[in-house]
């Protein structure tokens, strides 16, 4: 396994909020409501809280420049909560808010555990829950148990179920044969009992970083970055699946890629008003049926996860691409785009 998640703090990314006036593509009005210094890089998103702002996280900044986790109006009002230690954590991923009114989340590493790559010590990662007005509580230091079997690396978000407990990925660990373990499937509930629902072994999958999401017929759906069946065209494990799990923790493989189709999927999939699911690989936007009919919708730059527009029209964002090209984004710097399937409103 390559992990070459270990540091992400590389990718620099910009948090801002943007405003539609309308539907309409031709009144879109954007503006940016904050604008991250030095030790910023917010990677997991906004979440809206019922207070009516939003929540999220940086990869980096704080007091040891370890991450933190802030609040923000609306009106672009910037409030830090927390800020990470390395005992509760480093690298926090995106926010999910529960029912109890507390936001749940988890930091790729740190912690109280001790997980070593090349010689130095990044901790295990943590999950953890913290109040609207900041204060943070760990729920589970991750590798508590002998050989990591409940995982270590949790770097996909957490997703809440609607029987009320948080699901998600770790990219490592578990009962895998993987160097590392390659990454299992939990469930944990808000007072942090964690159960492994599923250990991947590489046939099935590995590195489960994209995160999971909670369909209608109340079960899972997720990828991989390596592991699958098709083994003969992709490195590093093969390409990548694309994967079911019931909440009791069954996993049916619905797609292994093969590169021709896609490979290496990191985002999480969206299920779309269609009733099917759309994600992306390194190279392609794909659609999946709930039975496994993979179709290669888009070839080219891969893209970050995606979001339904009520017109049934699909937007995104990749990382590089695009026309314009500045040196120091080693090429160019990414675009944002439309795609259109043919999903009328309210298709």
């Amino acid at each position: 396994m390559v992990w070459g998640n270990i540091h992400r703090s590389a990718a620099i990314r910009t948090l801002v909020l943007w405003l539609c006036a309308s539907e309409s593509l031709h009144a879109q009005a954007f503006t940016t409501l904050y604008l991250f210094g030095a030790g910023g890089n917010p990677d997991g998103g906004l979440v809206q809280g019922t207070d009516g702002n939003f929540y999220g996280t940086v990869l980096e900044g704080g007091t040891l420049n370890h991450g933190t986790i802030f609040k923000i109006t609306p009106s672009g009002t910037l409030t830090t909560l927390h800020s990470f230690d390395f005992t509760d954590g480093i690298l926090p991923s995106g926010l999910v808010q529960a029912s109890d009114g507390n936001f749940y989340g988890t930091t790729e590493q740190g912690g109280t555990n001790s997980c070593v790559y090349g010689g130095t010590n990044y901790g295990c990662g943590t999950l953890y829950k913290i109040t609207p007005s900041g204060m943070l509580t760990t729920l589970y230091n991750f590798c508590s148990q002998s050989g990591c079997t409940d995982g270590q690396i949790p770097t996909g978000p957490l997703v809440r179920s609607t029987d009320g407990d948080l699901y998600g990925t770790t990219e490592a660990g578990g009962a895998g044969p993987c160097s590392s373990g390659c990454g299992i499937i939990f469930k944990i509930t808000t007072t942090g009992t964690l159960t492994t629902l599923h250990s991947f072994d590489l046939t099935d999958g590995a590195a489960p970083n994209g995160g999971l999401i909670q369909v209608t017929d109340g079960n899972f759906y997720g990828t991989t970055y390596y592991g699958g069946t098709n083994n003969s065209n992709c490195n590093s494990g093969s390409c990548g699946p694309v994967t079911k799990i019931t909440p009791t923790g069954t996993l049916t493989t619905l797609h292994s890629f093969d590169l021709t189709d896609g490979a290496n999927p990191e985002a999480a999939m969206i299920q779309a008003s269609d009733g099917n699911f759309y994600g992306t690989t390194s190279g392609t936007i794909f659609k999946i049926t709930p039975t496994g009919t993979l179709t290669t919708l888009h070839t080219g730059v891969g893209a970050n996860t995606l979001v339904q527009d009520t017109n049934g029209t699909f937007y995104g964002t990749t990382l590089h691409g695009g026309r314009i090209i500045y040196h120091y984004c080693g090429g160019s710097c990414g675009t944002i785009f439309s795609l259109s399937v043919g999903l009328g409103p309210g298709h």
